[in-house]
């Protein structure tokens, strides 16, 4: 496990907290977590905890919107043929599926279409742009991709469709000639909101098509699949993905649709009380699988059917695809450990960038993530498509992957992604030296100590503070994600109350007790296994970082302290 540096976030001011404790009748810690978040009054402080869909902004406040909404209402109302281009990650899918079927209960014509990973690679594509054509398609409407399909969108100008793109991620300098783009982070777009997933952007065009018909209400059944999206793709969950991510999960949790139902239960979960974090971890990954080793219009047609025994069956496909998924991933990530530890110098090489031809496409982001956890480089990890050198990029907290890859425009033939996660295309002899030249931005960028994680700390407590009220009130500040993490605490002068225990593949059980405190918290650490030694030894005090969550035992919830790090005190020097 990499040494971490703990830095406890800059402390709010002292007045406004004091402000909020009294208006709120909360603790001093509780409040401090708010202004942390740039909450400072009882108006803000509501509009948090209860977020409410009536604050949603209008939709036509996005640029292009009045143009989208009126081509598809003609669409619909003239009986052309409408295709959903999507992508096949959980956004796209979530996105396809949103508005196929609200395009079909308003009586379109509709059908969609899901690039094939391994032969068509992301977004849209002119082999792509082609299918749909024979089809029939007069309207294609893009969802989670095409803000860089510049000469796809002419092709299928030219071809005779129009084109409407729904995208999320960041544009380049030229924007598509598409009928309507819908894409908060373009030039000149006034959205008060910049951080919609790929579903939420499909879910304001949805807004937009019901207004305009008087059916403002219908696209409300469909926040499941936005929270679902919102939520696998790591977006913000803060302000108007709050506020749909909080009502989805509701939906899911107390009428999900067959679909999420089934994989829910195929995931060993019980709704009713499900989280961001679990979907991330237990759902996600089975929406994925399919588009990463195979067809993910199977993922699209799970989540549109209203049959429960198809959704099982459907269910039972991505199953059997994510536990395949996970023997694949499981073999690279080895052969990418030995590729790291047998010949890379990780004092040259700041960055990790490894290409081995014959890596499966559709595991290597996953297996950058896993090397950014465990070395904290940023990673590239490359295959062989059809000659061409293709891979996901993954990044560490401080640094922009998107704008390094910018910087490397000459070497690569096309990339696309956010600040932390990156695709990208490169010939297979330009790799040296577009590893050259990467690494020589990483180094201008980061310094020595930024290649250690780092444990941003909101505010120290003691386990006196952890009382019954103030575990519901951490609880109503889900859903988290980024922008709004779960808080994280430092308690000190803490002591191991009995034998620590090494579990599963890697994790840590301990119950801790504090000095002048008579609770014991249960605890778990994940991957932090190696610590189990040392801690049955240690006689000292200890420091903890972790986060709060909990667990449900025999019918009953109990609270319990995620672990984030552990500092052992020296005993000599507690002794001097």
């Amino acid at each position: 496990m990499p040494k971490k540096v703990w830095k406890i976030k800059p402390q709010p001011d002292e007045f406004t907290v004091k402000s909020l404790v009294e208006s709120l009748n909360i603790s001093e810690t509780l409040a401090r977590l708010l202004v942390l978040r740039d909450i400072k009054n009882y108006q803000q402080a509501k509009a948090f905890f209860r977020p409410s869909l009536d604050s949603l902004p209008d939709p036509f406040l996005m640029n292009g919107m009045e143009c989208a909404t009126t081509r598809v209402i003609t669409a619909i109302t003239e009986n052309e043929l409408i295709c959903i281009y999507g992508d096949y990650d959980v956004d796209g899918t979530c996105a396809t599926a949103l508005l196929y079927m609200f395009l079909k209960e308003l009586g379109a014509q509709v059908d969609f279409y899901i690039p094939k990973r391994l032969t068509e690679g992301y977004g849209i594509s002119k082999i792509g742009i082609e299918h749909v054509k024979e089809r029939g398609t007069s309207l294609l409407i893009s969802v989670d991709c095409g803000i860089t399909a510049v000469e796809e969108t002419q092709l299928a100008n030219e071809l005779g469709m129009s084109v409407i793109i729904c995208d999320h991620h960041q544009p380049k300098e030229e924007l598509p000639q598409a009928y309507a783009v819908l894409d908060p982070l373009k030039p000149n777009c006034n959205y008060p909101f910049k951080y919609l997933s790929g579903a939420g952007i499909a879910f304001k065009l949805a807004q937009g098509v019901a207004e305009r018909i008087g059916k403002r209400e219908l696209p409300l059944k469909y926040l499941d699949l936005v929270a679902l999206a919102a939520s696998a793709d790591i977006v913000s969950l803060t302000d108007e993905n709050r506020v749909l991510v909080k009502e989805g999960l509701n939906q899911i949790n107390h009428s999900p649709r067959p679909g999420i139902s089934a994989l829910i239960k195929n995931s060993h979960l019980e709704p009713g009380d499900l989280t961001s974090g679990q979907i991330v971890f237990t759902i996600a990954p089975r929406i994925n699988a399919v588009g990463r080793l195979g067809d993910a219009e199977r993922a699209v047609k799970l989540l549109i059917t209203n049959n429960i025994d198809e959704a099982f069956t459907l269910a039972a496909v991505l199953e059997s695809e994510n536990y395949e998924r996970r023997k694949i991933d499981e073999d690279t990530f080895f052969q990418a450990l030995d590729l790291v530890e047998g010949s890379l110098d990780l004092d040259k090489n700041l960055a990790i960038i490894l290409h081995e031809e014959s890596w499966h496409p559709g595991v290597i982001g996953i297996v950058a993530s896993r090397l950014v956890e465990k070395y904290y480089r940023p990673t590239i990890m490359l295959t062989t498509v059809d000659g061409v050198a293709k891979g996901s990029a993954r990044s560490t907290g401080n640094f922009n992957i998107y704008e390094a890859l910018k910087k490397c425009e000459d070497l690569l033939l096309h990339f696309g992604g956010h600040q932390s996660a990156a695709g990208l295309a490169v010939e297979v002899d330009k790799i040296d030296d577009f590893r050259s030249k990467f690494n020589q931005i990483v180094k201008e960028t980061l310094g020595e100590d930024e290649f250690l994680p780092e444990v941003h700390i909101d505010a120290k407590l003691k386990f006196s503070d952890l009382t019954p009220k103030f575990f519901k009130i951490i609880d109503q500040f889900a859903p988290f994600g980024p922008g709004n993490m779960r808080p994280v605490f430092l308690a000190e002068d803490l002591h191991v109350e009995g034998k620590p225990r090494f579990v599963g593949n890697n994790h840590l059980i301990i119950n801790l007790k504090q000095n002048g405190s008579d609770r014991v918290l249960d605890c778990i650490g994940f991957n932090m296994g190696e610590m189990c030694e040392a801690l049955t030894k240690n006689q000292a005090s200890i420091e903890a970082v972790f986060s709060i969550d909990k667990y449900t035992k025999d019918g009953k919830t109990f609270p319990q302290l995620k672990l984030k790090d552990i500092h052992i005190n020296d005993k000599n020097q507690e002794s001097n």
